[in-house]
């Protein structure tokens, strides 16, 4: 332990977590932690911070410290990360200095610090599935999520006898930093946040563990209050990339079902990453109080704003967000109320250049005895590849897949290549309707996961257009016109 002790000390001097002067303090910690009461500098090759951790951890274990579940080490190794951490004032300090040279300095200092500390455990990370595909709207991104650990069993029971708290109240609140988890809530020891004004109000801004894409940040209110989608997001969204104009930021919808899967906490979502949406072609161009209004082709029904003006933008969202929520067109499906609210949506910022950019992605989230789950869902004969809801990173073209599918792809080829036989496994039977049409396809060694890969984007689009309100043929688009026509005739 003395020599991975001086590796980790290495490490965080090299990147930036310590200063030198704070040496002595970081070792004392780990010291503690390890039930130590001897140390000795000396001289140690740099390693990986994964492999010395991965020393820590087994010494920890054999020294009946910790049990041994995934659930256990990653509570353990936060714990050990957190004695090479800056303190959240100093974190803010640094960021507030690197902002006032330019606003990229500060988020790459910040990211940085997150991917440094462990934080955002890249190594789980960089074992997603990632391809793009071509289709009819442009191109769709697909991952498939290995980054999430799953609980082991005696994790989980154990998690069971655990008295239940309500501090934090949830996983967004600020009360997260430096807690030291538990067995069903995630240690958040190396967390820090941004605090941020958008228009009067107090955010903060943090990454996300799992980053689905690139620099995948959560902007998230001071206060546990639900998601709401009104004049406010709209300006918060705009004030956001003012302050970041290098970053987009998006809100998920404020209704179960074609919501997120946080409702209960006032939050968005944003990034450095070009999304699939921003590539869409235009149907139809319009024009408000100067404000740019295109309909854009792409499987969600979007509106997209664009104007130097982000009070322009705000006044004509708050305007099409008031009709939609009482719009209804019966023909295609869309009705605004039955026994409860139907309409609502999910919008997105970004910079264009000087110009602002906001979308309007119209969501319903009605139900019926055919479609339980939803009537803008993904529907039934989709589920065995995505049964979750149509969130704000897939609405703009980039899937978030389940874990199962790695194992359960490589079944598929397996069995299309007569290794096996499909009824050999179990997990495969709610693949058995796709499974008979890909063996239409012709598919051997050499093209096997090309095919497979277009396959799975094909069926992602489709959850896509299941998700619209307005289909992309002739009728949805006719249908999509008329609301907008809707539009001019009210507009002030």
């Amino acid at each position: 332990m003395n020599k991975y002790i001086n590796q980790l000390i290495k490490y965080a001097l090299e990147n930036h977590l310590i200063d030198k002067n704070e040496v002595n303090y970081s070792v004392n910690l780990l010291l503690d932690i390890f039930h130590l009461t001897e140390f000795q500098e000396e001289e140690v090759a740099s390693d990986s911070l994964y492999n010395i951790l991965d020393h820590m951890l087994a010494y920890a274990i054999n020294q009946n410290i910790i049990e041994d579940g995934i659930t256990q080490k990653d509570l353990f190794d936060t714990r050990i990360m957190n004695a090479l951490m800056p303190r959240p004032a100093t974190v803010q300090q640094t960021f507030n200095m690197l902002y006032k040279q330019n606003p990229v300095d500060a988020t790459n200092y910040f990211y940085d610090l997150a991917i440094k500390s462990n934080y955002i455990r890249k190594n789980r990370v960089d074992r997603n599935i990632k391809f793009t595909r071509k289709n009819q709207y442009g191109h769709i991104d697909i991952t498939i999520n290995l980054s999430k650990p799953e609980k082991d069993p005696k994790a989980i029971a154990a998690a069971k006898l655990i008295k239940k708290s309500s501090y934090p109240q949830c996983l967004l609140c600020k009360e997260n930093v430096g807690f030291a988890g538990t067995l069903n809530h995630p240690a958040r020891q190396t967390l820090r946040l941004i605090e941020l004004n958008l228009s009067g109000d107090t955010y903060y801004m943090q990454y996300s563990p799992y980053v689905y894409y690139n620099e995948h940040c959560i902007i998230l209110n001071k206060d546990h209050v639900p998601m709401k989608i009104d004049h406010h997001t709209f300006s918060h969204l705009l004030d956001f990339i003012t302050i970041f104009p290098h970053y987009m930021l998006g809100s998920n919808a404020d209704l179960p079902i074609v919501g997120g899967s946080i409702l209960t906490h006032d939050h968005y979502q944003g990034g450095r990453y070009h999304f699939p949406m921003e590539d869409a072609k235009v149907i139809k161009s319009y024009t408000f109080d100067g404000v740019q209004v295109d309909m854009m082709y792409w499987p969600l029904s979007t509106l997209r704003l664009t104007s130097a003006s982000k009070d322009k933008i705000v006044k004509l969202a708050d305007k099409i967000l008031l009709e939609w929520r009482n719009y209804s067109d019966e023909e295609v499906g869309i009705l605004a109320k039955t026994d409860a609210p139907h309409n609502t949506i999910t919008p997105i910022a970004r910079r264009q250049g000087k110009l602002y950019q906001l979308d309007l992605v119209l969501r319903n989230n009605r139900t019926t005895d055919e479609y339980p789950l939803g009537i803008f869902h993904p529907h039934q004969e989709h589920h065995h590849i995505k049964k979750e809801n149509i969130g704000l990173i897939e609405v703009m073209g980039l899937a978030i897949l389940p874990a199962r599918l790695k194992k359960e792809l490589n079944e598929i080829k397996s069995c299309l290549l007569k290794q096996h036989q499909f009824d050999e496994f179990e997990d495969l039977e709610k693949h058995r309707t796709w499974y008979n049409y890909l063996q239409t396809l012709n598919v051997d060694e050499s093209n096997i996961d090309d095919v497979i890969e277009n396959e799975v984007a094909k069926k992602f689009t489709a959850v896509l257009e299941d998700a619209g309100v307005f289909k992309m043929d002739e009728n949805g688009i006719e249908h999509f016109m008329r609301f907008v026509e809707s539009l001019e005739e009210t507009y002030d």
